[in-house]
């Protein structure tokens, strides 16, 4: 690693900030064990309460945000301070201030994020979910937000049956 003086929190945010994989791999690697890297990932702020993964969503850094991602244990729902924001609505803060013809290709981080856990029903400090951010004319990213926060709800919810099948009908009648 670099010898300039930085701690690796301050490595990881920066990586995170410019998309830097390499400067990620780098600093994962000098760790050495995924409980190291899950206490690292999941300890490290910037100055006004972002996680490393909000910084990566703020920035569209989808190479950094996957590699995050596989690490284990890492939390994908943290709350940054000022906003009470998951990285999920970052990611869609993200995606609004992009121009609608590269809407689709940055949904790719709202999708990341959702394949590993986040959770689309979390509200933040104004109660808004990521789906209630979303820019009216885009509705493939709604679309997305509502099927996850539906599979959720759903996956949540779920009825289990004995082993003998459905209980009857209140009714006799067939």
């Amino acid at each position: 690693m670099s010898d300039e003086g930085a701690t690796p929190r301050e490595l990881v945010l920066e990586a995170c900030r410019r998309n830097n994989t390499s400067l990620l791999s780098e600093v994962l690697t000098s760790l050495r064990t995924p409980e190291r890297i899950a206490d690292l990932l999941n300890n490290a702020k910037d100055g006004v309460g972002n996680h490393c993964l909000h910084l990566a969503a703020s920035y569209g850094s989808y190479e950094v945000l996957d590699t995050l991602l596989d690490q284990e244990n890492l939390e994908v729902d943290p709350l940054d301070r000022l906003e009470r924001d998951t990285p999920l609505h970052k990611a869609v803060r993200f995606i609004n201030s992009l121009p609608a013809s590269q809407w689709d290709a940055a949904h790719s981080i709202a999708d990341l994020l959702i394949d590993a856990g986040a959770d689309p029903r979390i509200r933040n400090k104004a109660k808004l979910r990521p789906m209630d951010l979303v820019d009216p004319k885009n509705a493939d990213l709604r679309n997305v937000l509502q099927k996850a926060e539906y599979s959720m709800t759903v996956g949540d919810d779920v009825v289990v049956r004995d082993a003998e099948g459905p209980t009857g009908s209140a009714s006799d009648s067939e």
